[in-house]
């Protein structure tokens, strides 16, 4: 349903998955915390940093998550929610980039981490690493993955002092790769199993931001499944985003073919010139060191523009953001509203 490692048939293909999957392995050690200037206390950041290890009872899975919260969130002033699902690999930690530059904006961004193909598949027997690559990307996994943020959705609404801090009229979905696939489905892709159409719809999520969307593993009509998709999207990518290793390839093309393929009028596509599948995640390297913090900066930027719209109904930065990064764009298109 989504990336696929079932290709990859010899244990010496393992690192060149991490093409595939868009991350790098984690190393041991790795801080639980978020990073902070030494000229920068915590106290003084527009938001704050909430790790929280919640458990669906319901599925016997653990759903951590990592929330970053504006400080000016308020029962009466309650913020809007970016829910966040990351690549093959990765974990709540990740992404931080956007969490945090959405937060001082004021939005909260909920980091959900699938424990089933999450960080912990790079640990363990190097030998077996390609069959917890698989295991990640099977169909139950896939499925798991949207139960997750669904449950992380619950969860931080009924909290007693979270909940009233998150404005439930204004949620979004968000993520990368294998997590972009969680995002679609929760929009509305629907795909056929014995003859029906699964539908994973969460009505409660008004929009979704897309970042390097492979198509679904295994699918050829691609309209078929996202064709229905009804509300706003946002996809964005770039014109290296390429999944080469041997066994599978997935050109950079068929994140715009995915784009051509989704439902909905009010849909937007950002193609940048060069970069790579995972220059959208923390890896400072990915893409090039010179390419990769402007990237970074065009994506916060037209993410934050793409949801002051949807949400505050100010499209002004949506507008003037075509212009303000034209030397870093292969292709933009607009919306048709």
């Amino acid at each position: 349903m989504s990336i696929d490692t079932c290709l990859i048939q010899a244990r010496g293909l393992a690192l060149a998955a991490l093409l595939l999957v868009g991350v790098a392995p984690v190393q041991a050690g790795e801080p639980a915390s978020v990073s902070v200037p030494p000229t920068v206390q915590a106290e003084e950041l527009p938001y704050q940093v909430l790790d929280m290890d919640w458990q669906d009872d319901a599925r016997q899975r653990a759903v951590p998550v990592r929330l970053y919260l504006p400080r000016q969130a308020s029962a009466e002033q309650p913020v809007p929610l970016v829910l966040f699902s990351h690549g093959m690999g990765g974990s709540r930690r990740g992404y931080s980039y956007l969490g945090r530059y959405w937060a001082s904006q004021g939005y909260a961004s909920l980091h959900v981490q699938h424990v089933g193909s999450d960080r912990e598949i790079w640990f363990g027997n190097t030998f077996t690493l390609l069959s917890r690559l698989h295991e990640a990307a099977n169909e139950s996994e896939a499925l798991a993955r949207v139960a997750d943020v669904r449950f992380a959705l619950d969860s931080v609404l009924a909290d007693g002092e979270l909940g009233p801090l998150i404005n439930p009229q204004h949620i979004v979905a968000a993520g990368h790769s294998y997590g972009a696939n969680t995002s679609l489905l929760l929009a509305g892709a629907k795909v056929e199993r014995g003859g029906k159409k699964l539908n994973l719809r969460e009505p409660r999520i008004k929009a979704a931001i897309l970042l390097s969307a492979p198509p679904f593993h295994g699918e050829k009509d691609a309209a078929g499944i996202v064709g229905g998709i009804e509300i706003p999207t946002l996809h964005i990518t770039n014109t290296e985003d390429v999944i080469r290793i041997p066994g599978y390839y997935s050109d950079a093309e068929d994140r715009v073919a995915l784009f051509d393929a989704t439902g909905g009028g009010q849909k937007l596509l950002a193609v940048f010139e060069g970069g790579s599948h995972n220059i959208f995640t923390d890896r400072k390297e990915a893409g090039g060191i010179f390419l990769n913090p402007r990237i970074k900066e065009a994506t916060q930027a037209l993410s934050l523009a793409f949801l002051r719209r949807l949400i505050n109904g100010d499209a002004s930065q949506l507008q003037s953001w075509p212009e303000r990064f034209a030397p870093l764009l292969a292709r933009f298109v607009p919306d048709k509203s």
